[in-house]
C-alpha cells in the first residue's frame, strides 16, 4: 500500500497556513489556543493508545547454538555473521533481518533461506532500511541491518536518531577496509568505526575470525542498545575454539611472554598481520605482545594498562581504517593523561586504489612488514 499526500504546512490555521519562517517556532499560549479553536481541538493532553500486540523482547533467554568452526579453517567473518544471524533467527522469534540488496555478500541471505518470513529485502535504500529497523525495534523486535560498511554511512542521520531514541538496533558492515581488494575505494569502509564510535552509548565490534564473529553476534542479540559489528571480505584462519568466551569491552592476548618489549594492538584483518610480524621478530629474539582488540568501543582498558606496564608504554596500533577515529584513537583515549606511554598508529592515510588485498595492505603500510619496521623504529628511538 502506498499513500500519496499533498500537504500544506499549518493547514487549517489562518495565521500559520502556508507561511514560511514558522517551522520550529513555538507558539505563544494565546496563539496556541487560537489555533486549536480553528481546528476544533484543545490544549488538554491526550493519551496515545498503544497497539495491543506490542511485545517485549526476550533478550536474556536467547537460545543460541555453539559455532562449529575448527581452529585453522579458512572462513570469512562475513560468512560467520550470516551463520550466526540464521542461528539466532531460527531459535528466537524476535530476531529479524534486513539487508540493502547485498545479502549474497554480507551473507544475510543465510537467514533468508531458513527464516524468510522475518527477513526483509530493503534494496538499495539504506536510509529506509534503518528507518524500518527503528519501527521494528519499537515493536519489541531485535533488528539486524546489514550492508557494506561504507553504505551504512548513507544512513548516518537515521542511525543518529535511532541512538537518540534509545532503540535496540544492530548493524553489520561488511567489506571493511582496503583488504576488500579489487573492488576499489568506493566500496571500502574506512570511516565506519569513527562514525559509530561517535554515537553516545554505542558499541563497536571488529572480530578477526569466524568463531569470535559468531559468538559476538549472539552477544549483540542479548545486549540492549545500538551496536555495530565490522566484518571482513577475505577468508581468515579460525583462531579460537568454539567454547571461547567473548564480552563487550574485552580483548584477547594472543602472544605474550615475560620478555615483551612492544605491544601490538590490532583488530580484524590486521590481527593476522601482527601474528606474522610476531613470528618474524621472534626469530631475531625480539618478543612482542599481540592483542586482538575485538571490542573497539568500549575498549579493554585494563588489559592495555597491564601491557603498558609490561612493555614500558610502547604501543603500535595497526588497523584497516582511517587514521582518525578508529582503533588507534580508542587506545589513545585510554592513555590520554599519561605522558609515559608512546603510541604509534599505523592506519590508512591516503586515497586507496584497486589491487589485491595483500598489495593494498602493503601500499597503506599496515602489513606485517610495516609492523616489523615500526617495532624496530620504536626500539631504535629509545636506544638513541
Amino acid at each position: 500500500t502506498m499513500i500519496l499526500a499533498k500537504t500544506t504546512k499549518g493547514k487549517g490555521v489562518s495565521f500559520l497556513e502556508d507561511k514560511n519562517g514558522l517551522h520550529g517556532v513555538p507558539l505563544s499560549q494565546d496563539d496556541a489556543k487560537k489555533a486549536l479553536e480553528e481546528i476544533g481541538g484543545s490544549l488538554t493532553k491526550g493519551q496515545v493508545q498503544l497497539p495491543e500486540e506490542a511485545k517485549e523482547s526476550e533478550r536474556v533467554a536467547l537460545s543460541f547454538p555453539q559455532p562449529s568452526y575448527s581452529p585453522g579453517d579458512l572462513v570469512a567473518t562475513r560468512r560467520a555473521y550470516g551463520d550466526a544471524l540464521c542461528a539466532l533467527a531460527q531459535t528466537n522469534q524476535f530476531v529479524v533481518g534486513l539487508d540493502a540488496d547485498v545479502k549474497n555478500s554480507t551473507y544475510a541471505e543465510t537467514m533468508k533461506s531458513k527464516v524468510p518470513e522475518r527477513f526483509f529485502d530493503m534494496y538499495i535504500a539504506e536510509q529506509n532500511m534503518v528507518g524500518v529497523a527503528m519501527g521494528l525495534s519499537t515493536r519489541g523486535n531485535i533488528p539486524f541491518v546489514s550492508t557494506f560498511g561504507c553504505f551504512h554511512e548513507r544512513a548516518v542521520d537515521q542511525w543518529r536518531i535511532a541512538v537518540l531514541s534509545g532503540l535496540n538496533i544492530k548493524g553489520c558492515g561488511s567489506h571493511a577496509g582496503v583488504s576488500i581488494g579489487e573492488d576499489g575505494p568506493t566500496q571500502m569502509a574506512l570511516e565506519d568505526m569513527a562514525i559509530f564510535s561517535s554515537f553516545q552509548d554505542s558499541v563497536v565490534l571488529y572480530p578477526s575470525d569466524a568463531t569470535s564473529t559468531y559468538q559476538l553476534v549472539g552477544l549483540m542479540a542479548k545486549y540492549v542498545g545500538p551496536m555495530y559489528i565490522r566484518t571482513t571480505r577475505p577468508k581468515t584462519p579460525v583462531l579460537y575454539d568454539s567454547k571461547e568466551d567473548f564480552v563487550v569491552g574485552g580483548s584477547k592476548v594472543l602472544r605474550t611472554s615475560g620478555e615483551d618489549v612492544v605491544t601490538i594492538v590490532a583488530a580484524g584483518i590486521t590481527v593476522f598481520e601482527a601474528l606474522k610480524a610476531y613470528e618474524t621478530l621472534l626469530t631475531e629474539g625480539i618478543h612482542i605482545r599481540v592483542i586482538d582488540a575485538y571490542s573497539v568501543k568500549p575498549i579493554d582498558g585494563e588489559t592495555l594498562e597491564k601491557a603498558a606496564r609490561d612493555t614500558k608504554g610502547r604501543f603500535i596500533v595497526v588497523e584497516d581504517h582511517s587514521f582518525f577515529g578508529g582503533l588507534g584513537d580508542a587506545v589513545l583515549n585510554v592513555f590520554a593523561q599519561k605522558s609515559d606511554v608512546h603510541i604509534t598508529k599505523l592506519a590508512v592515510t591516503k586515497l586507496s586504489r584497486s589491487g589485491t588485498s595483500e598489495e593494498l595492505l602493503s601500499y597503506h603500510e599496515i602489513s606485517s612488514e610495516h609492523i616489523i619496521k615500526a617495532v624496530r623504529a620504536c626500539l631504535d628511538k629509545e636506544e638513541a
